[in-house]
């Protein structure tokens, strides 16, 4: 189970959005790099990136502040955001980035996507973010008539290294992980599932110790980290902990 602390880029900071809002935007640093280097010294294993203008835009927006952490950090960093083309996948893999997250693409063009995953075999991830079940698009601007399961099942067999999914309705309001869809989710597909949007305290944390959580290959915090309602030192010990415990 890995704890994923999240870095949300908008015009070059790092933000956290309420409900997916980009009008709705709290800045809590304005050096992405210097962000990501306190969370790989915190002790985290894996860092978790958003371009939200890139996702907007269908190109990299924030890619300075990307090129900035990747120089940074030893741990790896997943990007997401923007990332539509296979010259778009294949740059941001040579910077060094050990993961790339399609989430539009993989509605518009699922070809590509398996294309990418064949021929990255584990570096390639598909985002769903899903708006009351139902998969939401650039940006979250647009919510497809295709359910989160029918999207997940198009990618099995695929290659695909994980899916991040994100409920938006309880994305940095602090409501906690909408945990019944998100198993659901894990149970239906081979695939990994990481759990996004929402968490919110050390409750959480705890419960993903829980044996029947463990279908996860993790979650993704953000706000809850940013204003300590999640101690990192405590949560990332009884993570440690619990897979240690398991036979």
């Amino acid at each position: 189970m890995i704890l994923f602390p999240a870095i949300d880029l908008k015009d070059g900071q790092c933000v956290r959005l309420k409900l997916g809002d980009m009008d709705q935007a709290t800045v809590f640093n304005d050096d992405p790099a210097a962000q990501a280097r306190a969370f790989e010294a915190q002790g985290f294993d894996y860092l978790h990136v958003v371009d939200l203008n890139g996702a907007f835009a269908g190109q990299s927006v924030n890619g300075a502040a990307v090129e900035a952490i990747l120089k940074e950090v030893k741990f790896p960093v997943q990007l997401g955001g923007g990332i539509r083309n296979l010259g778009h996948i294949e740059s941001w893999l040579d910077k060094g980035l050990a993961r790339v997250i399609l989430g539009t693409i993989a509605v518009r063009d699922p070809a590509l996507v398996r294309e990418a995953a064949k021929k990255w075999p584990g570096r390639v991830a598909v985002g769903i973010d899903a708006r009351a079940g139902m998969v939401a698009v650039e940006g979250w601007a647009e919510t497809s008539e295709l359910s989160v399961i029918e999207l997940a099942r198009r990618f099995e067999g695929a290659g695909v290294a994980a899916i991040i999914y994100t409920d938006i309705d309880r994305d940095g309001v602090l409501a906690g992980i909408n945990w019944p869809a998100t198993l659901e989710l894990a149970r239906a597909t081979a695939i990994p599932v990481i759990a996004s949007g929402g968490l919110a305290s050390m409750e959480d944390i705890e419960r993903m110790t829980r044996p029947e959580y463990q279908v996860l290959e993790g979650a993704i915090s953000g706000r809850a980290l940013y204003d300590g309602r999640i101690d990192a030192t405590e949560a990332l010990a009884l993570l440690k902990g619990a897979r240690e415990a398991r036979p």
